[in-house]
């Protein structure tokens, strides 16, 4: 039922991608406001039952439903398992976003491929060159492959039904929705779900990083993961960076112009400089993943059905 309801969800997206800012966003943010509004008081603690109530709880919620549905009829459970992991991917809107930066830097309409990179990643990049968006393009798709696809199979398999699957997107959303750079209050407020979401993170962004690295050069990208990733400032994001650049032989990171600043980063992967020609090389990175994450899977069914 595992591989059959990631399959089935999988499929289910790329065909008729859900818009997850409608359907999912949107809504999370209104009610991380309402929450924002209720229990915002200073005090940490409160921030701490706020992600209680907007993630453990749904959780835990979707475990005890899959359960009873299970005992009603095993397809029920299977079809509850397809529609929440449906609504937890959204990697299909991304690559959209993706292709057309792409597509945008081959007919040197670098003005468009900019404003498209500022839609997805959000920032300003008037001044960014054209081998700077291809940079910025494939350290975010390989971010998003991990955060909207990858790092959701671990998460489903570890948990009872679409718990655990639940359990990362909402906890990465409500994250999100208390950055740290926003007001100090909200800033404050926020601090247990920004670290709870990186203790979440951080077993699923390694199995991501080893499958980036078995589906790529394995040995620059270890080499790397081990030496870079920690320089960068959000060190889980580092070790996908590191290690996907490591996986593809190119240079990412370094300084950026966003806006009319340059802003300084470390020097992630190793080899050329990325540029244009490198964002097919990134998409075939995440397609083989994608395919190695299936086939463990699979593997991990058949060996249970073997067993028992």
């Amino acid at each position: 039922m595992t591989l059959l309801s990631l399959l089935a969800a999988i499929l289910l997206e790329q065909f008729r991608p859900l818009s997850t800012r409608r359907f999912v966003d949107n809504p999370l943010a209104a009610f991380a406001r309402t929450l924002e509004e209720k229990l915002n008081d200073g005090k940490n603690g409160r921030g701490t039952l706020a992600w209680v109530l907007a993630v453990l709880l749904p959780a835990i919620g979707s475990a005890l439903i899959y359960a009873g549905l299970y005992a009603l009829h095993p397809a029920a459970a299977f079809i509850f398992n397809v529609v929440v992991l449906y609504l937890c991917l959204g990697y299909r809107q991304h690559s959209h976003y993706y292709g057309r930066i792409h597509a945008s830097l081959r007919a040197r309409e670098l003005d468009r491929a900019r404003l498209l990179l500022s839609e997805w990643r959000g920032g300003n990049y008037e001044h960014t060159s054209a081998d700077e968006v291809a940079r910025l393009a494939i350290e975010h798709a390989l971010i998003v492959g991990h955060r909207q696809v990858f790092a959701l199979f671990p998460m489903f398999l570890i948990f009872p039904g679409p718990s655990g699957a639940l359990l990362y997107r909402l906890a990465e959303r409500i994250a999100r929705q208390w950055p740290e750079n926003r007001e100090p209050s909200v800033a404050f407020f926020g601090r247990f779900a920004r670290q709870a979401f990186e203790v979440i993170d951080w077993l699923p962004a390694r199995i991501t990083a080893v499958a980036f690295s078995i589906m790529g050069d394995f040995e620059d990208a270890i080499y790397c993961w081990r030496t870079q990733a920690s320089l960068w400032p959000r060190p889980v994001d580092g070790v996908l960076i590191a290690a996907g650049a490591g996986a593809l032989g190119v240079r990412l990171g370094d300084p950026v112009h966003q806006g009319s600043e340059v802003v300084a980063r470390p020097e992630m992967g190793a080899g050329d400089f990325a540029d244009m020609d490198y964002m097919y090389s990134a998409v075939g990175l995440i397609r083989r993943t994608l395919v190695l994450f299936l086939l463990l899977i699979l593997l991990f069914g058949l060996s249970g059905w073997a067993g028992s």
